[in-house]
Parts: C-alpha cells; structure tokens; sequence
C-alpha cells in the first residue's frame, strides 16, 4: 500500500484502531507495514524524552528521533541510537513517540543502491555499534553515538551515501531557555560549537529520501 492509497483509505481507520489499543494494530496495521516496509528504510518521530524540545527548538523540526528499519520475514524492527544502541521491536519503537506518529522514508534509488549485498553489509557495520552507550553530547565519533549519527554513519560507510548535510552546534538556534539549560548542563561554559552535528530533520529534508508512509 503506498502512501496515496494509505492516506486516502486508511488514516480514519488508523485513527481508530489507536483507540483501541496495539492488539488491533497487530491485527491489522502491523499486517500492511510488514508487506510495505523494507530493510534500510528510515523511520522519524518524536521522542518523548527529555531532550526530546530542546533538539525540535534547536533544529526547528517536531521530528527528535530515528531509526532504520529491519523487516524479518514479516516481522518489523528498529536499530536505534538509545540508551545503549539496539534493536527495537517495531510496535515498541512507535508507541514511545508522541501520538505514535511516525514518517518512513527511503532511498530514492533504493532499488538499485539497496541490494542484499548493501544490506547485509549495512546489517554488519550496524552490528559494531550494537551496546554503545548514547552519546548525550552529540561528539562525533564511534565511542558513544546518538540516533542520527548511528543512521548517518550506516548509510554513509556502506553505501557511500551521505544523507543529509553534516552542521555544527552552532548552526542550531541555541537560544531558547530550554535548549539553554540543556546545554549548561552538559557542557557548563564550554559549549563545542564546532563539534559536528548531524541531526534528524537535515535527514529528513535530504533530497534523497522519499517519503514513504506519513502516519
């Protein structure tokens, strides 16, 4: 089903099945996204997490997290940048964002770029930052990591493909008191404005992607 068709059928039945709950989402919805989601696709929403304002208000985008997408044979998962990096079972993943929304995009070449060689490298330089602490300072290197540097880094050293343009802390509207308190707790007085930063809606935006399913 593509994103057309999704939003002209389904949104209401979408809208009511989350007031039911996630027992008739599997039934249903699960069933449709497992046929519709491919590995190497990327997810967003927004987190509900503490630092979940101060990035929307910094980047100016509603969109906090990400992940890429695993299909199993049917089965959906998200390897995420969290406390540590891991491997998030799909309905997991969706009910921790705000109104379990979420965006799924994809490469627009994916067809070619994306073939079971690609992925089973992607799946393979994943797996070395599998157990890495989240890095709550957005440093770029592979030590500790943060979900769009994870998603980033994946893509960039498997495919060569860098999605999204890399910024520095200083590109970011730091001045809001909430992105401020944030950073004073981090970093106190030496905020690293040079550090390089890849953040979620630069990867969102990328002329690269193509939207895919907009929950």
């Amino acid at each position: 089903m593509h994103l057309k068709k999704w939003h002209n059928f389904d949104r209401n039945a979408w809208h009511n099945l989350n007031r039911n709950g996630w027992h008739n989402f599997d039934r249903f919805i699960y069933f449709i996204l497992s046929k519709e989601l491919r590995n190497g696709d990327i997810i967003f929403q927004t987190s509900k997490s503490r630092q979940s304002k101060a990035i929307q208000l910094a980047t100016g985008s509603k969109y906090s997290h990400m992940g890429i997408v695993y299909n199993e044979n049917g089965k959906l998962y998200v390897y995420e940048a969290v406390q540590p990096v891991k491997l998030t079972p799909f309905e997991e993943w969706v009910n921790r964002g705000e109104r379990r929304h979420f965006v799924v995009k994809r490469l627009k070449d994916a067809e070619s770029v994306l073939d079971s060689e690609t992925l089973r490298k992607m799946k393979k330089v994943g797996e070395k930052y599998n157990g890495k602490n989240y890095d709550i300072y957005f440093e770029w290197s592979d030590e500790k990591i943060y979900c769009s540097e994870l998603v980033w880094k994946i893509y960039k050293e498997t495919t060569g493909i860098e999605i999204g343009k890399l910024q520095h802390l200083s590109d970011f509207n730091l001045s809001n008191e909430v992105v401020r308190k944030i950073m004073k707790e981090r970093y106190g007085e030496k905020i690293p404005l040079d550090e390089n930063v890849i953040s979620p809606v630069s990867m969102f935006e990328s002329d690269k992607l193509t939207t895919i399913i907009d929950k």
